[in-house]
C-alpha cells in the first residue's frame, strides 16, 4: 500500500532528481525519494542500536557479529 504525498523541495534538488530519471540511472521521482527516506530510517535505527550497545557497554558477541555483518551482508536498496 502506499500514499501519495506533495512536498515542497528546493529547485537544485528537483533539478537533480529530473536529472537522475532522464539519464535513465532511475525510474522515477518517488523511487529517488523513497530509497533516500528508506536510507535515512535504516540510519536513525543505527544511531538507536549505537546508543543502546554505549549503555550496556562492551560485548565480544555483539563486536563480533557486527563486524561479521558489515563484512558480509548484502547492500540495501
Amino acid at each position: 500500500m502506499s500514499k501519495q504525498i506533495a512536498v515542497r523541495l528546493p529547485d537544485d534538488l528537483v533539478d537533480f532528481l529530473d536529472e537522475l530519471v532522464a539519464s535513465g540511472d532511475e525510474a522515477s521521482r518517488a523511487s529517488i525519494v523513497t530509497r533516500a527516506l528508506k536510507h535515512e530510517k535504516r540510519r536513525l535505527g543505527t544511531l538507536t542500536d549505537v546508543e543502546i550497545l554505549k549503555r550496556l557497554g562492551e560485548d565480544p558477541e555483539l563486536i563480533q557479529f557486527a563486524e561479521y555483518s558489515s563484512r558480509n551482508l548484502p547492500e540495501l536498496d
